[in-house]
Protein backbone atom coordinates (compact mmCIF):
# COMPACT_ATOMS: atom_id res chain seq x y z
CA UNK A 1 0.00 0.00 0.00
CA UNK A 2 3.00 2.01 0.91
CA UNK A 3 4.48 1.80 -2.19
CA UNK A 4 0.98 3.06 -4.63
CA UNK A 5 0.83 6.14 -1.97
CA UNK A 6 4.17 6.94 -2.51
CA UNK A 7 4.48 6.54 -6.34
CA UNK A 8 0.85 8.80 -6.68
CA UNK A 9 2.06 11.29 -3.90
CA UNK A 10 5.62 11.81 -5.82
CA UNK A 11 3.70 12.58 -9.00
CA UNK A 12 1.80 14.91 -6.98
CA UNK A 13 5.24 17.59 -6.51
CA UNK A 14 5.13 17.43 -10.18
CA UNK A 15 2.03 18.34 -10.88
CA UNK A 16 2.76 21.30 -8.59
CA UNK A 17 4.58 22.82 -11.23
CA UNK A 18 1.56 22.48 -13.39
CA UNK A 19 -0.18 24.66 -11.30
CA UNK A 20 -2.11 21.46 -9.65
CA UNK A 21 -2.38 21.67 -5.95
CA UNK A 22 -2.89 19.05 -3.21
CA UNK A 23 -6.62 18.66 -3.01
CA UNK A 24 -7.26 19.61 -7.55
CA UNK A 25 -4.74 15.98 -7.78
CA UNK A 26 -6.48 14.22 -5.40
CA UNK A 27 -9.86 15.05 -7.02
CA UNK A 28 -8.56 13.87 -10.39
CA UNK A 29 -7.33 11.14 -9.48
CA UNK A 30 -10.91 10.63 -8.27
CA UNK A 31 -11.97 10.70 -11.25
CA UNK A 32 -9.47 8.46 -12.79
CA UNK A 33 -8.90 5.95 -10.75
CA UNK A 34 -13.20 5.34 -10.79
CA UNK A 35 -12.91 4.89 -14.33
CA UNK A 36 -10.32 2.47 -14.30
CA UNK A 37 -11.82 0.28 -12.12
CA UNK A 38 -15.02 0.70 -14.21
CA UNK A 39 -13.01 -0.96 -17.01
CA UNK A 40 -11.42 -3.82 -14.95
CA UNK A 41 -15.10 -4.60 -14.05
CA UNK A 42 -16.74 -4.45 -16.99
CA UNK A 43 -19.26 -1.20 -15.93
CA UNK A 44 -20.80 0.19 -19.08
CA UNK A 45 -20.25 3.82 -19.44
CA UNK A 46 -21.50 6.22 -21.67
CA UNK A 47 -20.47 6.05 -25.58
CA UNK A 48 -16.62 7.42 -25.51
CA UNK A 49 -16.29 7.47 -21.74
CA UNK A 50 -14.52 4.58 -21.39
CA UNK A 51 -11.00 3.62 -19.78
CA UNK A 52 -9.41 2.45 -23.26
CA UNK A 53 -10.87 5.54 -25.02
CA UNK A 54 -8.91 7.42 -22.36
CA UNK A 55 -5.93 6.40 -22.43
CA UNK A 56 -4.96 5.33 -25.83
CA UNK A 57 -5.00 9.29 -26.14
CA UNK A 58 -2.41 11.20 -26.32
CA UNK A 59 -1.63 15.32 -27.04
CA UNK A 60 -3.92 17.58 -27.22
CA UNK A 61 -6.45 15.08 -28.86
CA UNK A 62 -6.17 13.81 -25.06
CA UNK A 63 -6.66 16.80 -23.44
CA UNK A 64 -9.98 17.82 -25.29
CA UNK A 65 -11.34 13.95 -24.67
CA UNK A 66 -10.84 14.55 -21.37
CA UNK A 67 -12.66 17.36 -21.03
CA UNK A 68 -15.29 15.91 -22.20
CA UNK A 69 -15.88 12.93 -20.69
CA UNK A 70 -15.70 14.63 -17.42
CA UNK A 71 -18.98 16.83 -18.78
CA UNK A 72 -20.82 14.17 -20.10
CA UNK A 73 -20.53 11.68 -17.32
CA UNK A 74 -21.48 14.38 -14.86
CA UNK A 75 -24.68 15.11 -17.20
CA UNK A 76 -25.40 10.95 -15.68
CA UNK A 77 -27.99 9.60 -13.19
CA UNK A 78 -27.10 7.75 -9.89
CA UNK A 79 -23.49 7.76 -8.16
CA UNK A 80 -21.93 8.09 -11.41
CA UNK A 81 -23.35 11.49 -11.81
CA UNK A 82 -22.69 12.09 -8.82
CA UNK A 83 -18.91 11.70 -8.52
CA UNK A 84 -18.26 13.67 -11.67
CA UNK A 85 -20.87 16.27 -10.64
CA UNK A 86 -19.37 19.76 -12.18
CA UNK A 87 -16.36 18.15 -12.39
CA UNK A 88 -13.65 20.02 -14.52
CA UNK A 89 -9.84 19.04 -15.73
CA UNK A 90 -7.22 21.10 -13.81
CA UNK A 91 -4.59 19.78 -16.20
CA UNK A 92 -3.08 22.25 -18.33
CA UNK A 93 -0.24 20.18 -20.01
CA UNK A 94 -1.49 17.36 -21.61
CA UNK A 95 2.04 15.25 -21.16
CA UNK A 96 1.09 15.51 -17.40
CA UNK A 97 -2.11 13.92 -17.56
CA UNK A 98 -0.81 10.95 -20.06
CA UNK A 99 2.02 10.53 -17.28
CA UNK A 100 -0.61 10.00 -14.54
CA UNK A 101 -2.56 7.83 -16.67
CA UNK A 102 -0.06 5.34 -17.08
CA UNK A 103 0.83 5.43 -13.43
CA UNK A 104 -2.60 4.43 -12.73
CA UNK A 105 -3.02 1.79 -15.64
CA UNK A 106 -0.34 -0.04 -14.59
CA UNK A 107 -2.07 -1.35 -11.64
CA UNK A 108 -4.56 -3.54 -11.74
CA UNK A 109 -6.89 -1.96 -8.99
CA UNK A 110 -9.86 -4.53 -8.19
CA UNK A 111 -7.08 -6.88 -7.78
CA UNK A 112 -5.81 -5.39 -4.67
CA UNK A 113 -7.82 -6.47 -1.14
CA UNK A 114 -10.32 -3.60 -0.58
CA UNK A 115 -8.84 -2.51 2.13
CA UNK A 116 -5.14 -1.61 0.12
CA UNK A 117 -7.08 0.33 -2.19
CA UNK A 118 -9.05 2.24 0.65
CA UNK A 119 -5.94 2.30 2.50
CA UNK A 120 -3.65 3.76 -0.44
CA UNK A 121 -7.02 6.63 -1.17
CA UNK A 122 -6.69 7.54 2.80
CA UNK A 123 -3.26 7.45 2.65
CA UNK A 124 -3.02 10.58 -0.21
CA UNK A 125 -5.66 12.31 1.66
CA UNK A 126 -3.78 12.21 4.80
CA UNK A 127 -0.36 13.04 3.39
CA UNK A 128 -2.59 16.32 1.90
CA UNK A 129 -3.75 17.17 5.08
CA UNK A 130 0.14 16.59 7.06
CA UNK A 131 1.40 19.40 3.62
CA UNK A 132 -0.68 22.48 5.51
CA UNK A 133 -4.14 24.07 6.10
CA UNK A 134 -5.38 23.94 1.95
CA UNK A 135 -6.57 20.80 0.16
CA UNK A 136 -7.62 17.93 2.67
CA UNK A 137 -6.86 19.21 5.33
CA UNK A 138 -9.80 21.02 5.55
CA UNK A 139 -12.04 18.07 5.53
CA UNK A 140 -9.84 15.92 7.56
CA UNK A 141 -9.94 14.43 10.86
CA UNK A 142 -7.16 12.65 12.79
CA UNK A 143 -8.06 9.11 11.73
CA UNK A 144 -6.70 7.55 15.33
CA UNK A 145 -9.11 9.68 17.49
CA UNK A 146 -11.93 8.69 14.46
CA UNK A 147 -11.13 4.71 14.94
CA UNK A 148 -11.35 5.43 18.99
CA UNK A 149 -14.86 6.94 18.83
CA UNK A 150 -16.38 4.36 16.99
CA UNK A 151 -14.99 1.68 19.16
CA UNK A 152 -16.69 3.37 21.84
CA UNK A 153 -19.76 4.38 19.57
CA UNK A 154 -19.93 0.48 17.80
CA UNK A 155 -22.06 1.16 15.22
CA UNK A 156 -23.56 -2.06 14.30
CA UNK A 157 -25.48 -2.41 11.82
CA UNK A 158 -26.67 -6.30 12.89
CA UNK A 159 -28.37 -4.41 15.95
CA UNK A 160 -31.39 -4.53 13.32
CA UNK A 161 -32.76 -4.44 9.94
CA UNK A 162 -33.31 -0.29 9.82
CA UNK A 163 -30.48 0.66 11.35
CA UNK A 164 -28.73 3.58 9.86
CA UNK A 165 -25.98 6.22 10.67
CA UNK A 166 -24.63 9.57 9.42
CA UNK A 167 -22.49 12.35 9.49
CA UNK A 168 -23.81 15.27 8.51
CA UNK A 169 -20.63 17.72 8.03
CA UNK A 170 -18.86 14.47 6.68
CA UNK A 171 -15.81 15.81 4.79
CA UNK A 172 -14.18 13.33 3.34
CA UNK A 173 -16.25 10.55 4.88
CA UNK A 174 -13.60 9.73 7.16
CA UNK A 175 -16.33 8.14 9.99
CA UNK A 176 -18.38 6.32 7.62
CA UNK A 177 -15.60 4.64 6.45
CA UNK A 178 -14.25 3.54 9.65
CA UNK A 179 -17.47 2.54 10.87
CA UNK A 180 -18.25 -0.13 7.88
CA UNK A 181 -13.92 -1.00 8.83
CA UNK A 182 -15.00 -1.78 12.50
CA UNK A 183 -17.64 -3.82 11.18
CA UNK A 184 -15.71 -5.93 8.86
CA UNK A 185 -13.11 -6.38 11.88
CA UNK A 186 -16.24 -7.41 14.29
CA UNK A 187 -16.97 -9.98 11.87
CA UNK A 188 -13.25 -11.58 11.64
CA UNK A 189 -13.68 -10.44 8.05
CA UNK A 190 -16.02 -13.57 7.23
CA UNK A 191 -18.77 -13.65 4.90
CA UNK A 192 -21.94 -11.41 5.63
CA UNK A 193 -25.27 -12.60 5.28
CA UNK A 194 -27.35 -11.52 1.87
CA UNK A 195 -29.65 -9.56 3.39
CA UNK A 196 -26.93 -7.11 5.61
CA UNK A 197 -24.43 -7.08 2.53
CA UNK A 198 -27.58 -5.36 0.59
CA UNK A 199 -28.29 -2.48 2.85
CA UNK A 200 -25.21 -1.88 3.85
CA UNK A 201 -23.94 -1.62 0.20
CA UNK A 202 -27.04 1.22 -0.25
CA UNK A 203 -29.40 1.61 2.54
CA UNK A 204 -26.93 2.22 6.05
CA UNK A 205 -23.92 4.61 5.49
CA UNK A 206 -25.61 8.61 4.71
CA UNK A 207 -24.28 11.90 4.68
CA UNK A 208 -24.50 15.55 4.30
CA UNK A 209 -21.53 17.79 3.16
CA UNK A 210 -21.56 21.66 2.46
CA UNK A 211 -18.49 21.63 -0.62
CA UNK A 212 -18.51 19.75 -3.99
CA UNK A 213 -15.07 18.14 -4.04
CA UNK A 214 -14.73 16.02 -0.10
CA UNK A 215 -18.74 14.87 -0.89
CA UNK A 216 -17.37 13.59 -4.53
CA UNK A 217 -14.40 12.18 -2.37
CA UNK A 218 -16.45 10.49 0.14
CA UNK A 219 -18.77 8.78 -2.29
CA UNK A 220 -15.27 7.58 -3.80
CA UNK A 221 -13.86 6.75 -0.66
CA UNK A 222 -16.72 4.36 0.22
CA UNK A 223 -17.00 3.11 -3.35
CA UNK A 224 -13.18 2.02 -2.90
CA UNK A 225 -14.95 -0.42 0.20
CA UNK A 226 -17.74 -1.42 -2.43
CA UNK A 227 -20.29 0.94 -0.67
CA UNK A 228 -22.79 3.63 -2.46
CA UNK A 229 -23.78 6.05 0.09
CA UNK A 230 -26.62 8.50 0.39
CA UNK A 231 -24.54 11.86 0.64
CA UNK A 232 -26.48 14.77 0.09
CA UNK A 233 -24.97 18.41 -1.08
CA UNK A 234 -25.95 20.83 1.08
CA UNK A 235 -26.00 22.97 4.17
CA UNK A 236 -27.02 20.34 6.86
CA UNK A 237 -27.39 24.16 9.51
CA UNK A 238 -29.44 26.25 6.98
CA UNK A 239 -31.80 23.71 5.04
CA UNK A 240 -34.46 21.84 6.83
CA UNK A 241 -33.76 18.49 7.20
CA UNK A 242 -35.85 15.90 5.64
CA UNK A 243 -37.62 13.06 8.07
CA UNK A 244 -34.76 10.64 8.18
CA UNK A 245 -33.45 9.80 11.90
CA UNK A 246 -30.49 7.97 12.70
CA UNK A 247 -29.45 5.10 15.00
CA UNK A 248 -26.10 6.65 15.24
CA UNK A 249 -24.17 10.13 14.50
CA UNK A 250 -20.95 10.61 14.42
CA UNK A 251 -19.33 13.92 12.79
CA UNK A 252 -16.74 16.86 13.15
CA UNK A 253 -18.55 20.24 12.27
CA UNK A 254 -16.02 22.53 10.67
CA UNK A 255 -14.21 24.75 13.21
CA UNK A 256 -14.49 28.55 12.84
CA UNK A 257 -17.29 31.00 12.21
CA UNK A 258 -17.37 31.68 8.92
CA UNK A 259 -20.82 32.23 7.14
CA UNK A 260 -22.49 31.97 10.80
CA UNK A 261 -23.51 35.79 10.05
CA UNK A 262 -27.00 34.75 11.08
CA UNK A 263 -29.10 32.17 12.92
CA UNK A 264 -30.82 29.11 11.30
CA UNK A 265 -35.06 30.00 10.88
CA UNK A 266 -35.77 25.95 11.69
CA UNK A 267 -38.19 25.40 14.49
CA UNK A 268 -36.71 22.56 15.52
CA UNK A 269 -33.99 24.49 16.83
CA UNK A 270 -35.11 25.77 20.38
CA UNK A 271 -32.39 28.49 21.12
CA UNK A 272 -31.73 30.89 17.85
CA UNK A 273 -27.93 31.36 17.39
CA UNK A 274 -25.77 31.82 14.87
CA UNK A 275 -23.02 30.12 16.21
CA UNK A 276 -22.30 26.72 14.03
CA UNK A 277 -21.18 24.44 16.70
CA UNK A 278 -24.15 24.98 18.99
CA UNK A 279 -26.84 24.64 15.65
CA UNK A 280 -24.76 21.75 14.73
CA UNK A 281 -25.34 20.31 18.73
CA UNK A 282 -29.35 21.11 17.90
CA UNK A 283 -29.51 19.50 14.59
CA UNK A 284 -27.51 16.12 15.88
CA UNK A 285 -30.53 16.16 18.46
CA UNK A 286 -33.18 16.68 15.96
CA UNK A 287 -31.65 13.82 13.41
CA UNK A 288 -30.94 11.03 15.94
CA UNK A 289 -33.86 8.24 16.44
CA UNK A 290 -35.21 8.20 20.17
CA UNK A 291 -32.43 5.63 21.88
CA UNK A 292 -29.64 6.81 19.02
CA UNK A 293 -26.28 8.14 19.92
CA UNK A 294 -24.01 10.43 18.84
CA UNK A 295 -20.50 11.79 19.17
CA UNK A 296 -19.54 15.15 18.24
CA UNK A 297 -16.60 17.06 17.99
CA UNK A 298 -16.57 20.72 19.11
CA UNK A 299 -14.28 23.16 19.80
CA UNK A 300 -13.80 24.61 23.29
CA UNK A 301 -15.68 28.14 22.54
CA UNK A 302 -18.35 26.04 22.23
CA UNK A 303 -18.14 24.99 25.44
CA UNK A 304 -18.59 28.28 27.15
CA UNK A 305 -19.72 30.97 24.36
CA UNK A 306 -22.80 32.85 25.96
CA UNK A 307 -25.62 31.18 24.62
CA UNK A 308 -23.82 27.32 25.42
CA UNK A 309 -25.49 26.86 28.65
CA UNK A 310 -29.08 27.64 27.38
CA UNK A 311 -28.05 24.53 24.34
CA UNK A 312 -26.69 22.62 26.86
CA UNK A 313 -29.47 22.78 29.41
CA UNK A 314 -31.62 21.53 26.96
CA UNK A 315 -28.95 18.74 25.42
CA UNK A 316 -29.09 17.62 29.42
CA UNK A 317 -32.85 17.47 29.52
CA UNK A 318 -33.65 16.24 25.98
CA UNK A 319 -30.43 13.68 26.24
CA UNK A 320 -28.34 11.60 28.54
CA UNK A 321 -25.13 14.15 27.80
CA UNK A 322 -22.86 10.99 29.72
CA UNK A 323 -19.21 11.40 28.65
CA UNK A 324 -16.94 14.34 27.30
CA UNK A 325 -13.53 13.94 26.23
CA UNK A 326 -11.33 16.88 26.42
CA UNK A 327 -8.81 16.42 23.96
CA UNK A 328 -5.20 16.86 23.71
CA UNK A 329 -3.63 19.86 22.44
CA UNK A 330 -2.72 19.87 19.03
CA UNK A 331 -4.90 17.13 17.95
CA UNK A 332 -5.59 18.23 14.74
CA UNK A 333 -2.13 19.18 13.85
CA UNK A 334 -1.37 20.87 11.35
CA UNK A 335 -3.71 22.63 9.76
CA UNK A 336 -5.57 23.92 12.98
CA UNK A 337 -3.20 23.59 15.55
CA UNK A 338 -4.27 26.42 18.23
CA UNK A 339 -7.60 25.18 18.16
CA UNK A 340 -8.81 23.30 20.98
CA UNK A 341 -10.94 20.97 20.96
CA UNK A 342 -13.35 18.20 22.94
CA UNK A 343 -15.70 15.42 21.75
CA UNK A 344 -19.02 15.09 23.40
CA UNK A 345 -21.43 11.64 23.90
CA UNK A 346 -25.14 11.97 24.31
CA UNK A 347 -28.11 9.62 23.83
CA UNK A 348 -31.62 10.75 23.21
CA UNK A 349 -34.28 10.18 25.36
CA UNK A 350 -32.77 10.04 28.20
CA UNK A 351 -31.75 13.00 30.99
CA UNK A 352 -28.40 13.59 32.00
CA UNK A 353 -27.71 12.38 35.39
CA UNK A 354 -24.29 12.26 35.72
CA UNK A 355 -21.54 13.64 33.11
CA UNK A 356 -18.11 11.92 32.82
CA UNK A 357 -14.97 13.72 32.09
CA UNK A 358 -11.95 12.28 31.08
CA UNK A 359 -9.19 14.97 30.43
CA UNK A 360 -6.67 13.90 28.18
CA UNK A 361 -5.49 17.51 28.06
CA UNK A 362 -4.13 18.83 31.25
CA UNK A 363 -0.26 18.09 31.66
CA UNK A 364 0.26 15.86 28.55
CA UNK A 365 2.54 17.04 26.00
CA UNK A 366 1.40 19.29 23.39
CA UNK A 367 0.58 17.35 19.49
CA UNK A 368 3.18 18.18 16.93
CA UNK A 369 3.76 17.39 13.50
CA UNK A 370 7.06 15.39 13.87
CA UNK A 371 8.21 15.21 17.06
CA UNK A 372 5.07 14.41 18.98
CA UNK A 373 2.14 12.59 16.65
CA UNK A 374 -1.16 11.59 17.96
CA UNK A 375 -1.09 8.05 18.75
CA UNK A 376 -3.57 5.14 19.95
CA UNK A 377 -1.94 5.87 23.23
CA UNK A 378 -3.30 9.06 23.88
CA UNK A 379 -6.56 7.52 23.72
CA UNK A 380 -6.12 3.58 25.63
CA UNK A 381 -7.14 4.55 28.90
CA UNK A 382 -10.36 6.98 28.05
CA UNK A 383 -11.41 3.78 25.76
CA UNK A 384 -10.97 1.65 28.98
CA UNK A 385 -12.83 4.20 31.33
CA UNK A 386 -15.22 4.66 28.62
CA UNK A 387 -16.44 0.74 28.88
CA UNK A 388 -18.03 -1.75 27.10
CA UNK A 389 -21.17 -0.43 25.81
CA UNK A 390 -21.79 2.26 23.73
CA UNK A 391 -24.46 4.20 25.67
CA UNK A 392 -22.29 4.45 28.32
CA UNK A 393 -24.17 2.44 30.61
CA UNK A 394 -21.50 0.07 32.12
CA UNK A 395 -20.78 0.55 35.81
CA UNK A 396 -17.93 3.20 35.74
CA UNK A 397 -15.24 3.22 38.21
CA UNK A 398 -14.91 6.16 40.68
CA UNK A 399 -11.57 7.28 41.76
CA UNK A 400 -10.92 9.52 44.99
CA UNK A 401 -7.02 10.97 43.25
CA UNK A 402 -7.28 14.59 42.08
CA UNK A 403 -4.58 13.41 40.02
CA UNK A 404 -6.93 11.34 37.94
CA UNK A 405 -8.32 12.10 34.54
CA UNK A 406 -11.40 10.25 35.07
CA UNK A 407 -14.18 12.07 36.88
CA UNK A 408 -18.18 12.06 37.62
CA UNK A 409 -20.15 15.64 37.97
CA UNK A 410 -23.90 14.71 38.86
CA UNK A 411 -26.54 17.02 36.94
CA UNK A 412 -26.67 19.30 40.17
CA UNK A 413 -23.10 20.65 39.60
CA UNK A 414 -23.50 20.87 36.07
CA UNK A 415 -26.49 23.23 36.58
CA UNK A 416 -24.61 25.31 39.52
CA UNK A 417 -22.08 25.87 36.94
CA UNK A 418 -24.70 27.54 34.09
CA UNK A 419 -24.50 24.11 31.98
CA UNK A 420 -21.01 25.49 30.97
CA UNK A 421 -19.26 22.11 30.53
CA UNK A 422 -15.83 24.09 30.34
CA UNK A 423 -15.89 24.71 33.60
CA UNK A 424 -16.33 20.94 35.04
CA UNK A 425 -12.08 20.98 35.45
CA UNK A 426 -10.47 19.74 38.11
CA UNK A 427 -6.70 19.02 37.34
CA UNK A 428 -4.23 22.02 37.60
CA UNK A 429 -2.25 22.23 34.24
CA UNK A 430 1.36 22.92 35.13
CA UNK A 431 2.44 22.93 31.30
CA UNK A 432 0.68 26.41 31.56
CA UNK A 433 3.84 27.09 34.03
CA UNK A 434 6.00 26.23 31.98
CA UNK A 435 8.04 28.21 29.20
CA UNK A 436 9.15 25.51 27.03
CA UNK A 437 5.37 23.62 26.64
CA UNK A 438 3.77 26.99 26.04
CA UNK A 439 1.85 27.23 22.18
CA UNK A 440 4.09 28.56 19.53
CA UNK A 441 3.54 32.15 18.71
CA UNK A 442 1.22 31.50 15.67
CA UNK A 443 -0.51 29.09 17.41
CA UNK A 444 -1.41 32.12 20.67
CA UNK A 445 -2.58 34.07 17.44
CA UNK A 446 -4.99 31.32 16.24
CA UNK A 447 -6.66 30.77 19.55
CA UNK A 448 -6.98 34.94 20.14
CA UNK A 449 -8.27 35.54 16.63
CA UNK A 450 -10.70 32.52 17.11
CA UNK A 451 -11.72 33.54 20.78
CA UNK A 452 -12.09 37.17 18.65
CA UNK A 453 -14.53 35.31 15.86
CA UNK A 454 -16.49 34.13 18.29
CA UNK A 455 -16.75 37.08 20.20
CA UNK A 456 -17.79 39.60 17.10
CA UNK A 457 -20.09 36.29 16.16
CA UNK A 458 -22.07 37.10 19.16
CA UNK A 459 -22.15 41.01 18.63
CA UNK A 460 -23.22 40.31 15.03
CA UNK A 461 -25.99 38.31 16.41
CA UNK A 462 -27.16 41.03 19.67
CA UNK A 463 -27.00 43.97 17.03
CA UNK A 464 -29.27 41.84 14.52
CA UNK A 465 -31.81 41.17 16.95
CA UNK A 466 -31.33 44.93 18.10
CA UNK A 467 -32.84 45.57 14.82
CA UNK A 468 -35.30 43.48 14.87
CA UNK A 469 -36.38 45.02 18.00
CA UNK A 470 -36.10 48.65 16.08
CA UNK A 471 -37.94 47.66 13.53
CA UNK A 472 -40.80 45.91 15.10
CA UNK A 473 -41.27 49.26 17.26
CA UNK A 474 -41.11 51.27 13.57
CA UNK A 475 -44.19 49.24 12.74
CA UNK A 476 -46.33 49.37 15.60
Amino acid sequence: MSDVVQQLWGFCHTLRHDGIDYGDYIEQLTYLLFLKMADERNIELPKACDWPGLVNKSGTALQDHYIDLLRKLGQQRGLLGDIFAGAQSRFNNPVNLKRLLGLIDDIEWTALDIDIKAAAFEGLLEKAASEGKKGAGQYFTPRILIKTLVRCMKPDPRAHKEFTMCDPACGTGGFLVSSYEWLIEATKGGALPRDLAKRLRSDTYFGQELVQRPRRLTLMNLYLHGLEPHIAFGDSIYEIPSGQRYDVVMTNPPFGTKGANQAPTRDDFTISTSNKQLNFIQHVMTILKPGGRAAVVVPDNCLFADQAGEVFKILTEDCSLHTVLRLPNGTFVPYSPGTKTNVIFFTKGYRTENVWVYDARSNVPRITKKDRPLTPEHFVEFERCYGADPHAKAKRKISDSKQDRWRSFAIGEVKERDYKIDNLRWLKDDSLDDGDELPEPQELVADALGELEAAVTELNAIMAMLDDDSEAVAAK
